[in-house]
């Protein structure tokens, strides 16, 4: 099966802005030598705010363009919110493995000594039957706080393009769970969005000491490397970073994008 995939053919990963790179910055750790397209959908971002019917047309229709456009020999969606509204239905669409990302309760469950677990994500994610079902299966007999934290996504994406946030966003994402009936027991935190890992510095700072960080980067590139086991790699162009919209973003993102080995642009 090997024999049949194009060394030349991308692993491509799709996010709604910048959060997703958190994710590449693994899966280069990982598989350096693999060929990669990034895709941030600036012109649908952002999806927190989105209806589930919004977000399930919009991503399984995006995905459908650009696996055929590009051809990958994976597509990994690198955003919590779009997969746990479409991931099921792109599966069954697309004929390319696909690899989700889901909130990291599981690993959460086991770090915790308190037994409370704070959780940051979009207004969509948090809601979703998917996190019901992850606290279910792995976070029983544990309390599960989850806070709605959209600002962190607005940071994420300026902190990208040089832009320091307001350091009150980070105060009231933490205000948000610790408020909470049992906040004050909480000693790790998922979080539930690409973007979030890039402001974790500043989210530990507004924390304080005591409490540790989970997000589901790691898992994903290894879950990316195994599925790409045995294939071979061969990086023909350089990689490319793709939006959706021209909003002005490329220039500003461009030395950002060259840290993270994407060394062209383009607006599709």
């Amino acid at each position: 099966m090997n024999d049949s995939i194009d060394p030349a053919s991308p692993i491509l990963l799709f996010d709604s802005g910048v959060g997703g790179l958190s994710v590449l910055a693994e899966v280069r750790s990982l598989i350096p030598q693999a060929p990669v397209i990034y895709v941030a959908d600036n012109g649908g971002l952002p999806y927190g705010t989105k209806t589930e019917a919004q977000v399930a047309a919009r991503v399984a229709g995006l995905l459908g363009r650009l696996t055929e456009r590009y051809r990958p020999r994976l597509a990994c969606i690198a955003c919590n919110t779009a997969s746990t509204i479409a991931l099921g239905m792109v599966r069954e669409v697309l004929h390319v493995p696909i690899v989700g990302t889901v909130p990291a309760i599981k690993p959460a469950a086991a770090l915790t000594r308190s037994g409370t677990i704070g959780l940051l994500g979009t207004e969509a994610t948090i809601r979703q039957a998917y996190v019901d079902n992850l606290e279910h299966e792995f976070a029983q007999g544990k309390s599960l706080l989850r806070h709605a934290a959209p600002e962190l996504v607005e940071a994420a994406e300026a902190s990208l393009r040089g832009v320091e946030a307001d350091p009150d966003v980070f105060k009231r994402a933490v205000a948000g769970l610790r408020s909470q009936p049992g906040g004050d027991e909480i000693d790790t935190v998922v979080l539930a969005c690409t973007h979030f890992p890039l402001v974790e510095g500043q989210l530990a700072s507004a924390f304080g000491d005591g409490i540790v960080f989970v997000h589901g980067a790691k898992g994903i590139a290894r879950r990316i490397a195994s599925l790409t086991q045995g294939q071979d790699f061969a990086r023909k162009k350089p990689d490319l970073l793709v939006f959706t919209a021209d909003g002005g973003e490329e220039s500003a993102l461009l030395e950002t994008a060259r840290r993270y080995g994407l060394e062209r642009t383009e607006t599709i």
